[in-house]
């Protein structure tokens, strides 16, 4: 007689979903007294009340931090994104506000929208932040582009799909990403654009195109009604360079321009900071192994800088870097301490700066790993991360939300000279420093009561 057989696998899936609706249920009826503001730099992560959400760009988990209460971290481990694709945006929305800083909401406009801008986007929709994209600025196309634009944000070669949702609506030119409304708009010039005329006001332009490098240049984007202040994603000349997390007490609410540095510069200065802090830094060199990036050409061709215009993703290339001169506008006293250069190299993402130090104190490998580790578990745990993994290369840290990664392993001491390797995302690594700094200036703002 045949006899029918339980689908065991069948209803242990549906005991897990059922787990899972009663986990993000309780979450969200847990009190507002239990949502715990987490910092830019955490990823989106939200549990049950159990977890401090790390949030950061969608999708990438990384460990929750405790509070004490008994829950295996198994049974809740879910990111937003997750809740968001399973029961939509208002639920996950409804998360995110419950962990957002207390503040006033200020709009934000990405002028630009190459490789740092569309992380930008990614990020400044999906964190718990009072920091609201409003608007994207790029020069007008020859043919609709608003499709276009969804897609290069919706996919990605190097960081993947976005894990949130998005959409497009024709009728005002708009993207709409994990529910808020983003307005495409089209200028030559920032002095052409008027934010007002899409509900836009109070603006932090964030100028990704690094056309204007300086105070005058970048003053053009005040002249635009709507706007309040503008930060430029690259050195600044004659404008404060801020590394999020180092020199970040230098930003004052009357401020209207800043710049975020270069990504490396943001890789190098925390790790510096440290070790001049510690042990003293006499003088020494940095030399980064970086990304071929959008500035090299694709095959040969002609390129006004030297050696730029070879195939990047075919060749080492030689280049020059000015992040020796910039550590000192973020540590004025290694001012004329330190040189650099660079090697252009063919991958997508992901750097590493090799940092050969001079100490006035002679040390141990062993003593340097220690304040370096000391330092990215503690006050710069969000810019500063630490591996001791003896496999970790680079794909490793791709989505890595730290400004660099120190190398532990490969760290070197001999008396008073060291060598230090730092990994850096110099995409993602970056565009989070970016925020964190973008945080702090709309932050102190508000506690000296600007008014705009």
């Amino acid at each position: 007689m045949f006899r029918k057989q339980t689908n065991y696998g069948l209803w242990a899936s549906v005991a897990i979903n059922v787990a899972l609706v009663g986990a993000i249920c309780f979450a969200l009826s847990g009190s507002t007294e239990r949502a715990v503001a987490a910092p830019v730099s955490m990823r989106t992560r939200v549990t049950a009340p159990v977890y401090v959400p790390r949030m950061n760009m969608g999708g990438m988990r990384v460990r929750p931090k405790l509070i004490n209460r008994e829950m295996k971290a198994e049974a809740t481990s879910y990111t937003v994104d997750d809740i968001r694709s399973m029961l939509g945006d208002d639920v996950a929305n409804d998360i995110l506000k419950k962990s957002t800083p207390e503040g006033p909401e200020r709009d934000v406009v990405l002028y630009g929208f190459g490789r740092i801008g569309r992380l930008l986007a990614r990020i400044l929709t999906t964190i718990p932040t009072n920091l609201k994209l409003k608007g994207i600025v790029v020069r007008k196309p020859k043919k609709p582009d608003l499709e276009k634009r969804l897609e290069l944000i919706k996919r990605d070669s190097v960081h993947g799909p976005f894990k949130g949702t998005i959409s497009m609506d024709e009728s005002d030119n708009s993207l709409v990403i994990n529910g808020q409304k983003v307005r495409l708009i089209y200028a030559q010039q920032p002095e052409d654009v008027d934010y007002t005329e899409y509900g836009i006001k109070d603006a932090v332009v964030i100028d990704n195109t690094g056309v204007w490098r300086d105070e005058a240049g970048l003053s053009k984007h005040l002249s635009s009604k709507g706007a309040a202040q503008a930060i430029l994603t690259a050195p600044g000349k004659g404008v404060k360079n801020i590394v999020a997390g180092v020199n970040s007490g230098v930003i004052e609410g009357s401020d209207k321009i800043l710049s975020a540095a270069s990504c490396t510069t943001n890789a190098v200065v925390p790790p510096l900071a440290v070790l001049h802090k510690k042990f003293g830094i006499v003088s020494g060199h940095i030399e980064t192994v970086h990304s071929f990036t959008n500035d090299q050409n694709l095959i040969d061709n002609y390129h006004n800088a030297d050696r730029r215009g070879r195939a990047g993703p075919l060749n080492m290339v030689i280049s020059e870097t000015g992040a020796g001169k910039a550590v000192a506008v973020a540590l004025p006293e290694l001012a004329g301490k330190l040189t650099a250069s660079a090697i252009r190299v063919p991958t997508p993402d992901v750097s590493i700066a090799v940092m050969i130090l001079d100490l006035e104190k002679a040390t141990t490998t062993e003593e340097i790993n220690a304040a370096l580790k000391a330092e990215a578990t503690g006050d710069l745990d969000d810019n500063l991360g630490y591996s001791d993994s003896r496999e970790a290369v680079s794909l490793d840290f791709i989505g890595s939300t730290h400004a660099g990664e120190v190398d532990a392993l490969a760290t070197k001491c001999t008396g008073n000279t060291c060598i230090v390797y730092v990994w850096y995302d110099n995409e993602n690594g970056y565009s989070n420093q970016v925020v964190r700094v973008v945080e702090k200036w709309v932050s102190e703002q508000d506690k000296a009561g600007v008014k705009f």
